[in-house]
């Protein structure tokens, strides 16, 4: 298998490299083991280098043996052909590429066959989710990704459903509905193949949901077992699951108080991964539910599984072991993040690794076969903890970040350190390149917090969180914040180079034998960089944000770069921008040498600002500014500030009209869009509130009034 093959890893010697200007030496016997490998493939006649799982190959360490495209030819990369998307929401998918055919799926849970050679579109699925279930989604509507195996595609729906469709027609072969659809359970993840089974997890931690993963027959859809990630309520008995046992030897000792009344959260949103060297399945948790420990658990306990790697028997579901990153979290800490195995040489001698590199800021470096901690480091500056403690295995916490007592101003923080955007293992140079965040949040806790099942429910102190009315203050005060491109170390467990970008949210990335690194940009970049000092060597304009991971595949001769445009997702809905702006809809772009193809771009006017003429009282602005921050930023930006995916509200047509703000808001009118009643959650009062906020931020916009 080219897994197995590419799995391993001697590590870079003689390196001599310097803090962000670094310049790797090419290590002769790795050259030597990567010409190797083509000529094996070679000799025995094997497929052309496609993209069949989600991470490559089943080890996820998103690294493509191709070099036709490399240091020296990137600068003749041209686009060789894009596909339009019918939706400006976010874009995180993965494509998949088997047998000449790209399949990838789009926000709203739709999927698309494309000729992976010339774009042209082969069938198209449309999992009809209403709009409803988009309230339900805390971080867009989006999909990373479907996975392909014995003549079937396999959709994780955002409505909780497991899709089968024939890879050749795209019709339905089966469905199965994974979660309890009166619960607000959502699937933005992409399955995994584990053998004769497909594994998917789920999301909706904030929402109040319990956590779990599940396989299912690849040829029936029928359940073969399931693991729930934290204990249920115990007066509520065993669940019957693969999980009884552990959880309650292991994880219920941990929790404390009622959590089981807030759903305990824990959801695998993400990682999951087959190790097929090992035959184990592993899991990355994610937090808790609410995110403030102080109410989920009376302020004790680890509360297992949360924010822990879990290792599974894939063809039982059995545990196997467990590796908690962040015990007792109380930050939205997950362990979801990209989990990559390979083989490294540590202490002179191979070790089958696991690498991950979460929010809580720390990479990992664990023994996979027994998830022993090898090392861990800080690959991003924190002032939550000072490093971990070799011999327990747990973060040297500073207490303060607790906010038990005050608050606490956080990095990083519920953005992460990294977050769910692929990063990848470069067998060639024995690095990992990730995209990293700097982002300063305030925690405190929430000392009249009501749990509200449908909204977020973090206990967190959302006065905290509101922004200023000055946009200049507002611009001052996230200044500080930046997203880099590192490339990682993971033996000598410290960065031999970085790259700053402008936007704070970054892509993932892919790394080739081309000597290559590929990442997008929040801002409309695609870029190649040399992948022993981060110098840029070309870049492509996308007219819109990147947030997806890149992959790379071969056709009768001919390399193909390809990587999904379109900004969102949880950091991009909630963004706020300087600039107006509406967002195209998302595209795949696929480039090759000497590719010539016209991206189309024809940018649409914005909106102008829509400010009221009334005058509204200092309380209900205020008042409006909390609520806003409570209910309404995560999707429409920041201060009102929209990033440009959903609307702009100081531009809103609504905004003049308290009837119809309120149709909007208390009505539903748009709920086939999305934009649900709040009508359960506020009153016609707090409603105005909110416009009188934004009307005044349209306002202070216009220049007709002072912040």
């Amino acid at each position: 298998m080219v897994s197995e093959f590419f799995g391993i890893a001697s590590q870079p010697a003689g390196r001599t490299t310097g803090q962000g200007r670094g310049v790797a030496v090419r290590i002769a016997t790795r050259t030597i083991m990567a010409a190797a490998i083509v000529a094996i493939c070679t000799a025995t006649a094997m497929p052309p280098v496609e993209w069949p799982v989600h991470g490559g190959t089943d080890l996820e360490q998103r690294f493509s043996p191709l070099d036709q495209v490399n240091s020296k030819s990137v600068n003749r990369l041209g686009l060789a052909w894009s596909f339009e998307f019918d939706s400006n929401r976010g874009q995180e998918a993965t494509p998949i590429v088997v047998g000449g055919v790209m399949y990838v799926s789009s926000a709203w849970s739709r999927v698309n066959a494309l000729d992976a050679a010339t774009g042209k579109s082969l069938w198209s699925y449309d999992a009809g989710i209403k709009g409803r279930v988009g309230f339900d989604a805390c971080c867009d509507v989006v999909t990373r990704g479907v996975a392909v195996a014995e003549g079937k595609v396999f959709l994780g729906a955002l409505d909780g459903r497991l899709i089968a469709l024939d890879a050749r027609t795209g019709k339905e072969v089966w469905s199965v509905q994974t979660t309890d659809p009166k619960k607000p359970y959502t699937i933005t993840g992409a399955p995994r193949i584990a053998g004769d089974k497909v594994i998917i997890g789920n999301a909706g931690a904030e929402y109040g949901v319990r956590g779990y993963v599940t396989a299912y027959d690849i040829a029936s859809g029928k359940q073969a077992w399931r693991f729930y990630t934290v204990p249920g309520d115990p007066a509520a008995g065993p669940d019957g699951a693969a999980s009884d046992e552990i959880l309650k030897k292991a994880a219920l000792p941990s929790w404390f108080g009622h959590w089981y009344d807030y759903g305990g959260g824990g959801t695998v949103w993400d990682a999951i991964v087959y190790d097929p060297e090992l035959h184990q399945l592993y899991i990355g948790v994610g937090n808790g539910s609410p995110w403030n420990r102080q109410v989920r658990s009376d302020g004790k306990g680890d509360n297992l599984f949360l924010s822990s790697i879990v290792a599974l028997d894939p063809d039982t579901g059995a545990y196997k072991w467990h590796y908690q990153e962040t015990p007792g979290e109380s930050w939205d800490f997950t362990a979801s993040q990209p989990i990559i195995l390979a083989s490294l040489s540590i202490d002179g001698r191979p070790r089958k690794v696991l690498m991950q590199a979460p929010k809580n800021g720390f990479f990992y470096v664990l023994d996979r076969t027994d998830g022993h901690l090898i090392s861990a480091n800080n690959f991003v500056p924190m002032n939550w903890a000072t490093g971990v403690d070799m011999k327990t295995g747990r973060p040297v916490e500073n207490p303060a970040a607790r906010y038990t007592d005050k608050p606490f101003a956080m990095y990083p923080s519920a953005l992460g350190g990294h977050s769910w955007h692929p990063m990848a293992f470069s067998p060639r140079t024995g690095l990992v390149y990730l995209p990293t965040y700097k982002f300063t949040m305030m925690y405190g806790n929430d000392a009249g917090f009501k749990y509200r099942p449908g909204l977020w429910n973090n206990a967190i102190d959302s006065a905290l969180l509101e922004a200023p009315d000055d946009p200049e203050v507002l611009r001052k005060g996230t200044a500080g914040f930046e997203g880099r491109l590192v490339a990682w170390n993971p033996v000598a467990q410290k960065e031999e180079w970085s790259v700053p970008h402008k936007s704070l949210q970054n892509g993932g990335v892919l790394a080739s034998a081309g000597d290559l690194v590929f990442q997008g940009t929040g801002d409309g970049q695609f870029e190649a960089r040399a992948a022993a000092d981060g110098k840029l060597l070309w870049k492509f304009a996308t007219h819109n944000g990147i947030i997806a991971g890149p992959i790379s595949y071969q056709l009768k001769g001919v390399q193909y770069v390809a990587v999904l445009a379109g900004y969102g997702g949880g950091f991009g809905l909630g963004e706020s921008a300087d600039k107006p702006t509406l967002r195209p809809n998302g595209r795949v772009l696929v480039f090759k040498l000497g590719g010539t193809a016209r991206l189309p771009f024809t940018p649409q006017p914005i909106p102008p600002l829509n400010p009221p003429q009334e005058t509204f009282t200092r309380p209900q602005i205020d008042s409006g500014r909390l609520l806003y921050t409570q209910q309404c930023y995560r999707c429409h930006g920041t201060g009102a500030q929209s990033a440009g995916v959903l609307p702009d509200l100081r531009r809103s047509g609504a905004l003049n009209d308290p009837a119809t703000w309120n149709a909007v808001l208390i009505d539903g009118i748009l709920e086939p869009r999305g934009m649900v009643s709040f009508k359960p959650w506020l009153t016609p009062a707090q409603v105005e509130d909110i416009r009188a906020y934004v009307a005044h931020k349209a306002q202070i916009a216009a220049g007709q009034v002072k912040p």
